[in-house]
């Protein structure tokens, strides 16, 4: 129960006083309830005893107004219960995504985002009625249940006793098979997370299934994924059904067993038949609650499970801890200094051992696994622009990851400025760097967003005064109508690759970093959009330090220093002038082979 207990104490506590109003409505219907059945013997008796019709209407009528009144009561009561578990299960997920954004890349790239979509989503979904019916539902089948019983007992002694019993006999095998399912929901919820993560990344790559007639065998796949779906679904389903089917025939003896006392009774003169009746009505009434109780220790079978997988999220921990304090100076260029700095990308969960017992020695192996980067050393004074040069897997774009703490290096330190970066805030650290990557990812939003990043708080001025400090107001005037409200489609599908970069050189500028990182994209494009794009890079490079994945010559010619990697480690550093004047040189060969042929 200690998982339940984290959960609600976290997101159920904050809306007690709405839960006390819930409570408060699911008592007022327990009292309706149990008089309803009091009218009803009443009502029999009268007719019995052949009454008036005055009183047997008037007894009818008290039965319509109290049962119109419960309804009402159940209305309001769904409602506000509905209303909790949406703001409940709401900051859930609100803070489920904020951690899974916080999570360190080496996480995402073991977890698809459609994966992840059904842990956020999914998983809280189930936790739905957990939070807003489980306590206060449990709490008033108790009440009703207590209540039942107390009128019973003031029917009879043994009617009290037996039903008494019959009671305890129920909720006790009911608390028994409580978790028989959790384990099969837990499994069908791994299940259809996996099922998202497929299609997730087959639809992402709709464009490249059609286009190599590969859309038959998706499909099989995709039936192959849903089958684990399918039978971990039936399974948990069905061990739900059996764990609980025993207590609907106990329903069944109860009912019989309030016949017999009532017949009973009735043939030794102790009640009327209106009394029978409501032995009867009590006992069927009693059913209630313990069908409430039923059904939500069933729903608590499918919440443990999502439970345990929300808390076992919640409880992972980057890679990359954000603990820094430092500060950086505002507005100015920023010094990079790497020193010694070697790197190996953390293995996949699950790859450290292939069967029981082997644990150690594949550990083994992986500390001895060489470096992705070894011994890269490279100091750049403010200002400075360098040019990052190497084949294809050399590890440029991981060095670059290391400077905005994607990862951190397993020996070495970087420093931006005169701070290690562990001693830097991970929101300030990527605040003062500014990266472009190949793959720029835009959103289904309009244009003020995808250049804010849903930042309200950068006016429309700022934004129309950063196109035009890059020289890209030409480009905006051509836009359709609606300026910055212009919408651009899911992964900006009408929009060129230079016309993407030219989106994030304004995002960069809009934050004003220290240090920019380029890398450049190895696409030729049409002359418009690339004499758009150096423009935009020389501005935007003005007055900041500058890291540029270079593939083109003219690139190259922007950089003060180059940096060449091959095979991870770093084989020629110095001032790029000085090393194309030096004949013996490995840049100085680059220039003469062609840049583009040689790093090819």
């Amino acid at each position: 129960m200690h998982k339940y207990r984290l959960l609600l104490s976290r997101y159920f506590k904050p809306y007690l006083r709405q839960a006390a109003w819930l409570g408060a409505l699911l008592l007022a219907g327990v009292i309706l309830r149990l008089l309803n059945p009091q009218i009803l013997r009443n009502f029999i008796d009268a007719a019995s005893a052949h009454a008036a019709a005055s009183v047997m209407l008037r007894q009818a009528g008290w039965y319509l107004v109290i049962a119109i009144l419960i309804q009402g009561l159940s209305l309001a009561e769904t409602w506000l219960a509905t209303n909790i578990g949406l703001l409940a299960t709401n900051r859930l997920r609100s803070d489920l995504a904020r951690h899974c954004l916080g999570l360190d890349m080496s996480f995402h790239k073991q977890h698809t985002p459609g994966e992840m979509i059904e842990r956020v989503d999914g998983d809280v979904g189930t936790l739905g009625n957990f939070f807003s019916r489980f306590v206060v539902e449990i709490a008033g089948s108790l009440v009703l249940m207590a209540g039942i019983l107390v009128m019973m007992f003031t029917i009879d002694w043994r009617v009290g006793i037996a039903f008494s019993l019959f009671t305890a006999l129920t909720l006790l095998l009911t608390y028994r098979l409580k978790d028989a399912a959790v384990p099969h929901y837990r499994k069908a919820r791994q299940a259809s997370a996996e099922l998202f993560g497929f299609l997730e990344e087959r639809l992402s790559g709709t464009e490249d299934v059609r286009a190599n007639g590969a859309v038959g065998y998706v499909l099989r796949r995709f039936y192959q994924q849903s089958r684990p779906v399918l039978r971990h679904w039936a399974t948990a389903a069905g061990v739900g059904v059996l764990s609980f089917g025993s207590a609907w025939v106990l329903f069944a003896i109860g009912a019989a067993i309030s016949l017999a006392l009532g017949a009973y009774l009735f043939q030794h003169g102790l009640v009327t038949i209106g009394t029978v009746f409501l032995i009867f009505r009590y006992a069927d009434l009693l059913n209630q609650p313990l069908d409430s109780l039923i059904r939500q220790f069933q729903d608590l079978q499918q919440a443990g499970a999502s439970a345990i997988r929300v808390l076992d999220l919640l409880a992972l921990r980057s890679a990359i801890p954000d603990m820094g304090q430092r500060e950086l100076p505002s507005g100015t260029a920023l010094a990079v200094h790497c020193e010694e700095v070697a790197f190996s990308y953390p293995q996949p969960e699950g790859a450290r051992s292939i069967a029981e017992g082997n644990e150690d020695e594949n550990t083994a192996q992986a500390g001895e696994a060489d470096h992705l980067l070894s011994g890269i050393n490279f100091h750049l004074p403010p200002g400075t622009i360098l040019g990052l040069l190497g084949r294809t897997g050399s590890g440029k774009t991981t060095l670059t990851r290391l400077l905005v703490r994607f990862y951190d290096p397993v020996q070495g330190v970087l420093r931006l400025g005169d701070a290690p970066l562990p001693e830097l805030p991970l929101a300030l650290l990527r605040q003062r760097i500014g990266l472009v990557t190949q793959d720029i990812q835009l959103f289904d939003a309009s244009l003020r967003d995808n250049l804010t990043l849903f930042d309200p708080a950068i006016p429309d001025q700022r934004i129309l005064a950063a196109l035009a400090e890059l020289g890209l107001l030409d480009w905006y005037g051509t836009l359709p109508q609606g300026g910055l409200n212009t919408k651009l489609e899911p992964g900006g599908s009408r929009l060129s690759a230079g016309e993407a970069q030219l989106l994030a050189f304004v995002r960069v500028f809009l934050r004003d970093p220290g240090l920019i990182i380029l890398d450049e994209a190895s696409s030729r494009l049409d002359p418009v959009t690339e004499a758009r794009l150096d423009r935009a890079v020389e501005r935007l490079l003005q007055g900041r330090t500058a890291i540029i994945i270079a593939h083109r010559l003219r690139t190259v010619q922007r950089a003060d220093r180059i940096l060449i990697l091959e095979n991870g480690r770093q084989v020629e550093y110095g001032e790029r002038q000085a090393l194309a004047n030096d004949a013996g040189s490995l840049f100085a060969r680059l220039l003469r082979t062609g840049l583009e042929e040689a790093l090819a």
